[in-house]
C-alpha cells in the first residue's frame, strides 16, 4: 500500500504531508519496505508466472 492515500489518526491530515512526527515515522517506514511490497499484483502475477515457466524448463531438461 502506498502512504498517499492513507490519513494519520494522530493529526487527520495525508501522511504523505508528514505534518506531524506520527505521520513522519509512519512515511519513512512505508518508504522503507522491501521491494516486492512497491509492485503492483500484475507485476507479482507476471513474475510468477516466469518462475513456473523456469522450474518447469529446468525439471523437463533433467528428466
Amino acid at each position: 500500500m502506498t502512504y498517499d492515500r492513507l490519513v494519520c489518526a494522530n493529526c487527520a491530515a495525508p501522511v504523505s504531508e508528514g505534518r506531524c512526527p506520527v505521520c513522519r515515522a509512519n512515511r519513512e517506514r512505508l518508504q522503507q519496505e522491501n521491494f516486492l511490497s512497491g509492485l503492483n499484483p500484475m507485476a507479482l502475477i507476471a513474475l510468477l508466472a516466469v518462475l513456473v515457466a523456469a522450474v518447469a524448463l529446468l525439471a523437463h531438461q533433467t528428466a
